[in-house]
């Protein structure tokens, strides 16, 4: 079971909520001061604008910036809360959509206040999370049409440009860029997709504009690994590595398997790092998605690298042909590292592999599995090399039966209990303007 732990203190702004436990309602969720109107979405976009918020869905982009283009765009945008958690060791936008479904909702209806959008969309494959969203549109009426949308859960179902296909009416895959969904998305019109942590961290900066800073370098992060359980937390950027790996309960990490699949892997050198996105490029590393999978001590990367990279090339979308044969020969060859019957020229290949892949799919999956590979061999020369002098005992002994590496990464979503409401003493909301 996946826990939930407070930031020491458990300031104000967190993300996490006075009960994560449970399910928030309108009347809790109104008491944080939610869905107030007293910061105008001219004056939000100066302060997310001055706080730095950048994205959390992955690849850290700055807020302000996103709708600001949507905005200038002209026509008549859409927003979509994208809450579609393809990471399979992320598990902090199904639980804030099973959890806070109405700080996302409000979140989402300011992004569509800054940006002039007249329409929204909640993008989802998580059935309990679903039900919580339309509960949280039942309990108001608001300005924003919003529509909950939900499609299969796949590894590339919430890549932006597959999230305008799939709510356009087709299938959930990447589309060729460009144009992006803020030059033509869904129905062809600007669109903003964002992040559900990021829209509801917009709508904390909104109700605490005083703790902008505090909003912005504050990201929930997911931890896992070794036979601790994993949890869900909320940490300031700053923090060092190490200390989330003794926080989580494993102290001695060997390294990290780091932002979901996206950031590679780390040695324990790395760990000494501050959780901080500049810090971490610097590293060669990145905070993604706010998933971290840490290397008990003793556990082989390489074994790590085999879960990886097997997950990715099962979760191709199979329409591009270099990925569909990269994901599998960099799978192929880490399969083998981890078995033992490596050739010779299998880290020429994947060394090779790792420089000239990326960029070649109309996704990011490729480029994931290349950066695995890559980091692998960056990071744990010795340990790799060692691989192609027989089998690895502590990879045979941890190879899934049957296949299934994939599984071994994900983590379940904390327990979120539903809220006792009653239809007839749900206080009605306030109705925030829509811009014209």
């Amino acid at each position: 079971m996946t826990t939930i732990r407070f930031p020491t203190g458990r300031p104000p702004g967190s993300v996490l909520g006075a009960a994560p436990g449970a399910a928030e309602d309108t009347e809790a969720y109104l008491a944080t001061g939610g869905y107030a109107d007293a910061t105008g979405p001219d004056e939000l976009l100066r302060h997310l604008t001055a706080s730095g918020l950048r994205g959390r869905g992955g690849a850290g982009f700055p807020a302000a910036v996103k709708l600001r283009a949507v905005r200038e765009r002209g026509g008549v945008p859409v927003v979509v809360a994208n809450g579609e958690e393809g990471e399979p060791g992320s598990v902090k936008d199904r639980w804030l959509l099973r959890a806070r479904p109405h700080l996302v909702l409000d979140g989402l209806a300011r992004a569509a206040q800054v940006t002039g959008a007249v329409r929204g969309y909640v993008y989802l494959s998580d059935p309990v999370a679903g039900d919580r969203v339309r509960r949280a549109l039942a309990e108001q009426e608001p300005w924003l049409p919003i529509e909950v949308v939900e499609t299969a859960h796949t590894y590339v179902a919430g890549e932006e440009s597959a999230v305008v296909r799939r709510i356009d009416g087709g299938p959930a895959l990447p589309t060729a860029k460009p144009p992006r969904p803020f030059e033509r998305g869904v129905g062809g019109a600007p669109t903003l997709v964002s992040n559900v942590e990021t829209l509801a961290r917009i709508a904390l900066t909104a109700a605490r504009p005083d703790l902008r800073r505090t909003i912005a370098r504050s990201t929930l992060v997911t931890l896992s690994g070794g036979s601790a359980a994993p949890v869900l937390t909320e940490v300031r950027y700053g923090v060092p590595l190490r200390t989330l790996a003794a926080a989580h309960g494993t102290p001695d990490a060997a390294g990290a398997l780091m932002g979901g699949l996206f950031g590679g892997l780390v040695d324990a050198r790395v760990l000494d790092l501050p959780l901080e996105p500049g810090a971490l490029a610097a590293a060669g590393t990145a905070l993604g998605c706010g998933a971290i999978r840490f290397l008990a001590a003793g556990a082989c990367p390489v074994g790590t690298a085999a879960d990886a990279v097997g997950h990715l090339a099962a979760e191709s979308a199979r329409q591009c042909g270099v990925c569909v044969s990269g994901t599998a020969a960099v799978r192929d060859a880490v399969h083998a590292l981890a078995a033992g019957t490596a050739g010779p020229d299998t880290l020429v290949h994947l060394d090779r592999w790792s420089r000239g892949l990326p960029g070649r799919g109309a996704c990011g999956l490729l480029d994931a599995a290349a950066g695995i590979a890559g980091s692998l061999l960056r990071a744990f020369p010795g340990l790799v090399r060692s691989h192609l002098g027989g089998p690895c005992p502590d990879c045979v002994a941890a190879a899934p039966p049957g296949g299934g590496h994939g599984r071994r990464l994900a983590v379940p979503v904390p327990e979120v209990a539903d809220a006792a409401v009653d239809d007839r003493t749900v206080p009605r909301l306030p109705v925030l303007k829509g811009t014209p």
